[in-house]
Formats: C-alpha cells, structure tokens, sequence
C-alpha cells in the first residue's frame, strides 16, 4: 500500500463550508480511486485549505473480461453497436454457440496514472455550495480563487494539470509545495509526506486539524476567564466558527466600557457573537461579566495590546448601536406595537402575523384550563408575544425573538407570567432546550406550535420526504416534549380542532409518528408505541405513552417474553383459518371444551379478561398487564397439549373461538401482532 496525500490551497475558505468540503473531498476521491483500494482516509479542512490523506495500492491489476455478445444470426446493426460499446473489432470475437463473445484482457493501470486523470476533474466538479472565477479567462471555478495543488504518491508528486482544452486552469499543476501562515510564516516548502506536511505547517504556524483548533480555542479562552474568576458561556457553534477563521489562534480578553452594562446580557452576547465573533464572559450567578474574548490569528509581539484596544473600539461601536434600539424600543408599550403586526406576513396563504396572534388568543383561551393556567393572563400573553417583531433590536438581531418581548413586557409592567411566557414560548427551539414549565408560557408555547402546524396541515403544505421548509417537524416535537416533561393531560384532537383544521387525523397521526421516532431516538421500544397505537390514536399522550410503558415493562419480563411468543402464535393461526372459514369471533360453547388445558385456558380468561379491561378503563395499566400475566401458564399448557385444527369441525371452531377471545382480551392492551419479537 501507498500513501496518498492531496492538498488543495486557496484564499480564505468560509467557515461554514469548511467540514463540508473535506468530507465531499473525500467520498469524490474515495469514489475515484476505489478500484486501487483506497482506505484509511482522513480529511483536514481550514482557512486556506481541504487536504486529505489516504493509502491506496500501486496499481489496478490486469483483469481478463468475458462479455457475451449477439446471436450470431444477428443484424449487423446489432454487432456493430455490441464492438462499438466495448471499443472492439470483430476479430476479436469468438463463437460460442449461438453467440458472439468477446473475451479480452484489461491491462492493468497504475496508482499514478489512475491519480492523474482522475482528479483535475474532480476538483472542476468540486460542489461547493458557491463558487468564484477569478482573473485570466479560464472557466475553473473555486470556493476562492485557488493557488496550489500538492499531490503525492509516496512521496513522490502525481504529475497533472488543470488545462482543458483551450482553457489554461489559470496554470495550476499538481507540484510538492504547500504554504505556511500568511503573516507569521510567509512563503512556500517542499512536502514530503502527510506527517511531514502536519509537522512542518505546525513549525510554520498552523494547525492542520480543525478538532485541534477547537480545543485550543476553549481551552485558551477558558483559561483567561478563569484568571478573572469568570465562565465562558457556552456557544459550540461559535467554536466551530472560529476554528475555522484562525489557523494559529491566540486567545485574547477585552474589558467591555461600564457604561453598557445595563444592556440586557443576550443583547450583548448575540451582537458580539453575530457582529465580532468574540465571546461572552459569565460571573459564578450567571451574570454578565465585564469583559469578552476572541481568537486572533496571529501572535502579537506586544502580546496581543493592539488588537485587544482595536476590537474593545469596535466593540463599543456595537453596543452602541444596540443602545440605540434598547433605548428606542422601550418608548412604545408592547401592546401598542400589536397594531403593527398586521403589515408583518405571516404566510401568504394564512395571512399575516395579526391574523395569528387574534388565533393564539382565541386558542389561548382553549387551552388554559386544561393545563391550570390563568385565561386571562395566557390570552394577554398570547396578544403580546409576537409583538418584538416590530422593535428595531428584534429588527438587527432576529436571534433574540421572544427574549427582547420578555423585557419590554417587564419594562411596561405586565405580569411576571406575561413577560416569561413571551419570552419561553419559541422554547423548545431544538433538542438541547429546556421546555417550558410555567403555566402560561406552556399554554401560549402549545398555542404558537398548534396554530403553526394546524394552519400549514390546512393548506396542505405538509412535511414530505425531501423537505420540511416551515420546520413542522420541530415544532411537533415541541409539542410532545411539552407534553411529556411536563406530564400534560391534553385532548390534543379538540384543541386542534379549536385551532381550526376541521379534521385534525393526519395532524394527530403526524404528531403519534413524531413520538415514535423520538422513542426510537431514546433507545425505547418504539414497536410497542406502535402496538399501542394498534388500538386507536388516543390524543391523550401521556395516557398513551403510560399504556406503553406498561406494555413495556410486562414484555421485558420472562412472562411477557413468552406471553408474547404465545399471542403471536394464537395471532397466526387465527390470520390463517379465518381466511378459509372465518370470523370465529363468537362465544365459546363450554360443552365442547374436551381437554383439561383448554378447560383451564377459558376459566383464566373468564377472570383475566373483565379483570383487564376494568383496570385499563381506570389507567391502571401496570395493573392489567399483571392480569394478562396471569395467563401465561395456561396459555403455555393448551399450546402444548391441545391441537386447534382437530378433524372434529365444532371442536376445532370452539378451540378457535378460544383464541379469538384471547386475541380480544390482549388487545385491549394493544395489538401484539405488531411488536417485534
């Protein structure tokens, strides 16, 4: 095996589309070089540049190929088309038959060669999700304009060009050069091997690999709050974003000017992430802490003082901007920016952001007493919580939805539950968030997330396979985490009917699907969600999900496991002889129960089955899965001593009547038929 070693140096690579690229870099190379084995491939992605580096074998070997061709009393037509495809003559056919076959050697190829013509139109066709031309008239096109191209077999460069035809590719050929940092360590050096490239670039300034750039960054940063007694508070798509802008961080801190500590602490959190990159410092109780770090790219010689003092100017620029809006802002109440909503489109087909907030009142009102909330106070939250839309910070900084109504709601005195319902009712935004657990703010988060999918499931504008534009999906998880982690007992097919959607079937069957897929995500038996479901969607979530657990809970015992095996058999045997002679659904005749084991098998369930349903009519589902645990003895026994198809017909319908009223009893619990052995 050989090592295989490509780097693609250009102008500065966005952040973002760093991680992509080397992954793309290497499935395009790994599918292009699969016939020499490609293997062990590990990509490197930066500011300046996607490498990769991998083993692959010295050669494609030399194959012998047989392709049987035409009948020999073929058209020529069909002949000539059969050699044309495969780049033969007729000589070298042979009849085998009554077909032509062709039967050839294909040389082998080497790695280099293989190499060679593979990757200048690989990176023509790179998918960068942008691309740029730049000087000259070539046609090439790169994520920036791209300088260098260093590829090695061995060691030893893969000699190619990016010439196409009459376009030059702005010169570029395949060479053994990479380059260092721009400013600490100008200029190019030979590389060698891919160790030798990590080590040397290292020597030079850069870090080649991005995980190594990240921990430097939070280490580093975490380090200088810590001599100020402070935290860093915790933004992991900041330190992605970063470790992709430096390629030799240094951790720097700046003091935030006193006169902007009044400013709400995610106003000056979102404006320094979105705006500088910079990152927000914490005190011990939460509080924001005076002072910001960032990442340069370079190592001062006065040890960072100018850059600090230049982006603690910067700095103050933007807040004071922010100033402007908070201060402005906070001249007109909320509820009189309401009036304002009605020019903010909410969609097109379902009116604008006015039209919504009078829905989320009326679904307010609906809800409220369901989960103990105060109407008065949810409704008046439900007028306000989509009134920030119209504020000039939400305007700069839409990340703060919801956060900057909070305050202003504070600010014009409104009710403590008011304000922290504005501000909660986005939440859970991802799987990461908490949920809501007051009151109000869980009534007007369901009424926002309710209205949303109702509305969209309205105008068909449903999740599909390839697409999920208006996030339905997350806002039906957010529905269930609601649910759940707060232990709701909701009707959810009547308050979506009070959101509007006359039928609200697929909604619910949409939302029964979300919960499965989360209790697949968990590592919970996602089959037994679907037994239960079996039955009948109940819209009562927590009552359907205590019915699963329950189910659970019996199946994870021995009884349950071989209840299970039982029911599955009883289940088969039905689906078969009620397709001959069926349904045989009726009462059991106790005059022709002949065997003691079937004689046993009906008394259990004439105790177990009323016993069941009473205890799943009053939620004690624990309590009727120990009932139907009961029956596993004389289950076990009628299966191993009594034969269902007897030859006498009236005994074996009575036998099947035996099972169907088992099958009945089981499946007031759930459909068993439907969970995975």
């Amino acid at each position: 095996m050989a090592e295989f070693f490509l780097e693609l140096f250009s102008e500065e690579i966005p952040a973002r589309m760093q991680a992509r690229a080397a992954d793309d870099l290497v499935r395009l190379v790994g599918e292009a070089l699969a016939p020499l084995g490609f293997a062990d491939a590990r990509g490197f992605a930066g500011p300046r540049r996607i490498a990769l580096v991998a083993t692959v074998n010295d050669a494609v070997p030399q194959t012998r190929i047989t392709e049987r061709g035409p009948r020999a009393s073929a058209p020529e037509q069909a002949l000539a088309g059969f050699l044309r495809k495969h780049g033969a003559t007729k000589d070298m056919l042979t009849q085998e038959g009554d077909f032509w076959v062709l039967d050839r050697v294909v040389p082998g190829v080497a790695a280099a060669g293989l190499i060679a013509s593979a990757i200048p139109g690989l990176i023509r066709r790179f998918p960068w999700p942008k691309s740029m031309r730049w000087g000259g008239t070539s046609t090439l096109t790169w994520v920036r304009p791209l300088r260098r191209i260093c590829c090695l077999l061995d060691g030893a460069i893969v000699p190619f060009d990016m010439r196409q035809g009459d376009d030059d590719g702005h010169g570029l050929a395949s060479a053994n050069l990479s380059e260092g940092h721009r400013f600490l360590s100008p200029g190019a050096f030979v590389v060698t091997s891919a160790a030798q490239w990590q080590s040397e670039l290292r020597a030079r300034h850069v870090l080649v690999d991005a995980a190594e750039r990240r921990e430097t960054v939070a280490s580093a940063i975490a380090l200088l709050a810590a001599g100020r007694q402070c935290q860093v508070v915790d933004d992991p798509g900041l330190l992605d974003e970063v470790a992709g802008l430096v390629e030799w961080p240094v951790a720097l801190l700046g003091r935030i000017d006193p006169s902007f500590m009044d400013l709400p602490a995610e106003v000056m959190q979102v404006s320094m992430r979105v705006n500088q990159r910079y990152f927000a410092l914490r005190h011990a109780d939460g509080t924001a802490a005076p002072y910001f770090a960032f990442a340069a790219n370079i190592a001062a010689r006065d040890g960072g003082a100018a850059i600090v003092a230049g982006n603690e100017r910067v700095l103050r620029a933007r807040f004071a901007d922010a100033r402007h809006f908070w201060d402005l802002d906070r001249t007109t109440r909320l509820e009189y920016r309401v009036v304002g909503l009605e020019g903010v489109t909410f969609h097109a087909k379902l009116g604008t952001q006015g039209a919504r907030v009078r829905r989320l009142e009326s679904l307010a009102a609906a809800i409220a007493p369901m989960v103990g909330a105060d109407a008065a106070l949810a409704t008046r939250a439900a007028l306000l919580v989509k009134a920030d839309l119209t504020t000039g910070m939400v305007g700069e900084f839409p990340e703060l939805q919801g956060v900057m109504g909070s305050y202003y709601a504070s600010h014009d005195g409104e009710d403590v539950q008011v304000a922290g319902a504005v501000r909660d009712h986005y939440l859970p935004k991802g799987a990461g968030d908490d949920v809501p657990t007051a009151p109000v703010a869980i009534v007007v988060a369901l009424a926002d997330k309710l209205d949303q999918l109702a509305g969209f499931f309205a105008i068909g504008e449903k999740p599909t396979g390839s697409g999920d534009p208006f996030a339905l999906r997350r806002a039906g998880l957010g529905v269930i985490r609601i649910i759940r982690e707060n232990g709701l007992r909701l009707r959810l097919g009547a308050i979506i009917a009070a959101a509007g959607l006359a039928d609200p079937t697929d909604l619910l069957d949409f939302l029964a699907e979300r919960l499965r897929v989360q209790l697949r995500t968990e590592g919970a038996r996602h089959d037994v969600l679907a037994a239960v479901l079996g039955l009948g969607l109940d819209d009562d979530f927590t009552r359907l999900l205590a019915r699963t657990d329950a189910v659970a809970a019996l199946l994870g015992t021995e009884d349950g496991a071989n209840l299970l095996a039982a029911a599955k058999r009883a289940a088969n045997i039905l689906r078969i002889e009620e397709k001959k002679d069926g349904p045989h659904d009726g009462d059991v005749d106790p005059a022709l129960l002949d065997h003691e084991a079937e004689r046993n098998l009906a008394a259990a369930l004439d105790i177990a089955a009323p016993e069941v349903a009473r205890a799943i009519a009053r939620e004690d589902f624990a309590g009727a899965m120990a009932r139907l645990a009961t029956l596993r003895p004389p289950l076990d026994a009628f299966f191993a001593d009594v034969i269902v198809n007897d030859p006498r017909d009236e005994i074996r319908r009575n036998r099947l009547r035996l099972l169907a009223k088992l099958r009945a009893a089981m499946n007031k619990a759930a459909d068993f038929a439907r969970i995975d052995a």
